[in-house]
């Protein structure tokens, strides 16, 4: 309550330098595009959803195996929506969650965590793998994600980051 009685007290131009401070979050619209260069993608566009908590990527062809005693999974990530794309990639599981779409579906998913690349920020993000093949947008972002990465997002505007470039990280396939 205290801060909303300061900020309506601010005068002129005090309350945009404040909320456009570099200091705050970086706005990114309501489509960006991204990378995940730990799986080897690059130039995805991904839908900002404020409303779902979880993020989700489109994968199909999903199987489970372990690597060094730990569990992984095998998943093709699915990239185009006009021009369809095929990725083969590979991660550490990190979970199964049980998942309620927005259409009240429930069903258990698959949860991996790797590196996304929105603008110049890079940072570990987790997907569910689910079939997204009648979504247009094949990554959804959703809010724990925005959160990690401090994003505030300005749902008039598309695409307000640069697109990212290849990544190299070293161990990246």
């Amino acid at each position: 309550m205290r801060l909303s009685c300061s900020l309506s007290r601010m005068r002129g131009n005090s309350l945009d330098t404040l909320l456009n401070s570099p200091d705050l979050q970086t706005i990114i619209g309501l489509r960006e595009w991204i990378a995940l260069p730990e799986l080897g993608v690059v130039g995805l566009r991904a839908k900002i959803d404020t409303g779902a908590s979880t993020s989700a990527l489109h994968a199909t062809d999903i199987s489970e195996f372990k690597r060094n005693g730990e569990r992984w999974v095998r998943f093709t990530a699915h990239l185009g929506t006009l021009v369809q794309s095929r990725h083969r990639c590979e991660a550490r599981l990190v979970a199964r969650k049980i998942i309620k779409s927005s259409n009240g579906h429930v069903q258990t998913r698959y949860v991996v965590r790797t590196l996304l690349a929105l603008g110049d920020h890079l940072w570990p993000v987790e997907f569910t793998l689910t079939c997204r093949k009648t979504m247009r947008y094949r990554l959804l972002l959703g809010s724990k994600a925005l959160m990690d990465g401090k994003w505030l997002v300005d749902p008039a505007r598309t695409y307000v980051q640069e697109k990212p470039q290849t990544l190299t990280l070293s161990g990246a396939p």
